[in-house]
């Protein structure tokens, strides 16, 4: 154990130190001097060490205090109430304290996004599970059933192979969308960007819902402004964006209820939207609706047979576009979703 360690922390032992040496050198100089004095080589000795011990303590040691004080809440990951350097162009230490410092924010902001990356792990582990069990308890139990001697029953085999079909089309349907989701995030799903008529995008998308919306009694419409310009985008991805929203629109709304696509010219930019009558959506739910497996209504929800990912897959997809999704919702009054567009002439001024 070192002689210094039951000195109180106040005093700077780096310092004393330095002040020793200092005193130890002067004193001995003075005594090597000619027709010196010991008493006064001494003395002279002790007031230099004190003059360095006290610049030394004044210039070293609460910025050495103030440098461990940081590094010790860096280990301890409680950098909230660390305060910065009051000065950042000083001298070395100065220096080195302003780089420990943001060295030490760096490091936060690094866990703080580790720990809400280990947060959604996971949370997403935990919803692709439960997405997972439902078709395959219900194929395993249908499966059984027939194996049991249900085959044989022509009552209900037909019924019961139909139902496995479904649960399988189902599994297949969210591995497909978060194939989807994890290509666009690693941005390995090529995107082909063209110029193209939006009523041509609206005829495919309706197309695709054609059957759910029969199936409802629902006929959806479309208003496409008079002299619409060409859009510019990937005319793929944006079916399946407006499939997805018109899919919605058909499964939360009551029988024979309107939905209905519209597009309109908004400055340099064309605005799409997709307009129903159903249910809508409450107001503290809106702020969520693009998270990954997030449903207003659960239990309606799987009993459609949705995913859960459809409106995340929107998300990424006008993200890609340089464009966000935009919704207003009424309860009981039904809902509106909403982009925009560059226009053809626009993105061709953009640089490559």
């Amino acid at each position: 154990m070192s002689f210094l360690s039951p000195l109180p922390p106040f005093v700077s032992r780096l310092s004393l130190k330095i002040g020793a040496v200092a005193g130890l050198v002067a004193g001995l100089g003075g005594l090597l001097a000619p027709s010196a004095e010991p008493w006064a080589a001494l003395a002279a000795g002790l007031a230099v060490a004190g003059t360095v011990y006290a610049t030394g303590h004044v210039w070293l040691h609460r910025r050495l205090r103030h440098l461990q004080s940081i590094l010790r809440r860096i280990r301890t990951d409680e950098l909230d109430d660390v305060s910065p350097p009051s000065d950042s162009e000083g001298d070395e230490l100065d220096t080195l304290l302003w780089e420990v410092y943001r060295t030490g924010q760096s490091l936060d902001n690094e866990i703080q996004e580790l720990k809400e990356m280990e947060s959604y792990r996971r949370e997403f582990i935990g919803n692709v599970s439960h997405e997972l069990k439902t078709p395959i308890f219900s194929v395993q139990g249908f499966a059984e059933t027939l194996l049991d001697g249900a085959l044989d029953d022509e009552s209900v085999n037909r019924t019961f192979l139909e139902k496995i079909l479904q649960h399988a089309n189902r599994l297949d349907n969210l591995a497909r969308d978060l194939s989807t989701i994890t290509k666009i995030e690693t941005e390995e799903l090529d995107m082909t960007s063209e110029a193209f008529d939006v009523a041509d995008l609206f005829e495919e998308a309706l197309e695709s819902v054609e059957i759910r919306a029969e199936e409802k009694g629902i006929t959806p419409r479309q208003d496409v402004a008079a002299g619409l310009p060409e859009v510019y985008g990937d005319f793929d991805r944006l079916r399946r964006v407006l499939v997805n929203l018109l899919d919605n629109a058909i499964k939360y709304n009551e029988e024979g209820g309107a939905v209905e696509l519209q597009a309109e010219v908004r400055s340099d930019a064309v605005e799409i939207r997709v307009v129903d009558d159903g249910i809508g959506i409450p107001a503290e739910d809106l702020s969520r609706l693009t998270e990954r497996f997030y449903r207003v209504d659960k239990s309606r929800s799987r009993n459609q047979g949705g995913t859960g990912l459809g409106l995340a897959i929107v998300k990424h997809i006008l993200g890609a576009h340089d464009c966000e999704l935009h919704v207003e919702s009424t309860p009981g009054e039904g809902s509106a979703f909403s982009f925009t567009l560059p226009t053809a002439s626009k993105s061709s001024l953009q640089p490559a």
